[in-house]
């Protein structure tokens, strides 16, 4: 399963936990501006926004998980299982598939107005990549600098929520995981009051003893309250440096272990890698289960111009300083 924030300081950050058993040979893949996007039932973008996220290439095309364009719009794909549901193809609409939808809609958008527009005529159709690659049950966080949205293909149809907390996460749909923060709103940052009984003499007897009851397993609508309330309560300097420490930090909080999620036989869900994307300057920072070492690449050193995809392989070993 995954999650997904947004965290704004002095720029504006983008990012996610991948958290599954298994990984493709992803990339952090930039699509310049020329790179000819094409859809199977929409036409084909030759001149666009370039792009740069974590994607796995086949054939030549970027199935993007994550990514954000040069105008500050970041989107992200995140597991939706039984509740996603794809349509048959409507005339009089973009029939997008789910595969596509990402490179749709950065290709294209230069903030949420726009993607709110672009919205209105898609239909997220049930078309797959390839026989050996389905399309797999998603729901979608958008953010620009300002705002952020959830996109969600249900039974019921195209359900577009406003996003006030900048935080996805898997199951259930969202205005169920924003509903269940009621149930959270005693928790505080603060050191808590005797509300028990004044007739007992009760006193905190450890730090942090506000958030008692902030949930700490590894589900998807826990990690939602969990993300949901360390993210509204960060702090951080304006620094780039402290800025994506914190949006890493804020990424830990929920980030799953080899060993505590079993999936069957020898295989464990983990946080395959985190992001975290400074949509003002172009710069994806990753790191990966087996290297916590920040490692980042900027869009911006590269031909955007182009017409060929520019990968980045993922450096997945533990990088160490000794320091004497």
């Amino acid at each position: 399963m995954c999650t997904a924030i947004t965290y704004n300081t002095k720029d504006h950050y983008f990012g996610r936990n991948l958290d599954l058993e298994f990984s493709y040979k992803e990339t952090i893949t930039i699509t310049p501006r020329n790179y000819k996007f094409k859809f199977r039932k929409a036409n084909e973008i030759t001149n666009h926004y370039a792009i740069i996220g974590m994607a796995y290439v086949e054939n030549g095309y970027p199935l993007y998980y994550d990514a954000i364009n040069e105008k500050g719009v970041g989107m992200a794909g995140l597991n939706f299982p039984d509740n996603a549901d794809y349509k048959e193809e409507k005339e009089g609409m973009d029939n997008i598939a789910p595969f596509e939808f990402i490179p749709w809609v950065l290709s294209q958008c230069s903030n949420i107005d726009e993607v709110k527009l672009l919205l209105k005529k898609i239909n997220i159709a049930n078309i797959n990549f390839s026989e050996n690659l389905p399309a797999s049950p998603l729901h979608w966080i958008i953010s620009d600098k300002t705002s952020s949205i959830i996109v969600e293909s249900v039974k019921t149809g195209l359900n577009i929520y406003d996003n006030p907390v900048g935080v996805l996460t898997n199951n259930p749909t969202f205005d169920i995981q924003m509903f269940n923060l009621n149930n959270y709103m005693n928790l505080s940052i603060e050191k808590p009051e005797n509300n028990f009984s004044k007739k007992l003499n009760l006193t905190s007897y450890s730090r942090g003893m506000g958030a008692m009851g902030l949930p700490g397993d590894l589900s998807s609508m826990s990690r939602f309250v969990k993300a949901t309330f360390t993210k509204m309560n960060s702090i951080s300097g304006d620094s780039e440096s402290e800025s994506i420490s914190q949006f890493f930090h804020i990424l830990g909080s929920v980030d799953q272990q080899r060993g505590c999620v079993h999936m069957g036989e020898n295989k464990y869900e983990i946080t395959i890698y985190s992001s975290c994307c400074n949509i003002d300057k172009g710069i994806y920072y990753y790191t990966t289960y087996e290297n916590s070492q920040i490692t980042g690449i900027n869009m911006y050193n590269e031909n955007l111009d182009g017409t060929e995809l520019v990968n980045y392989d993922l450096i997945k070993g533990q990088q160490i300083f000794m320091q004497n």
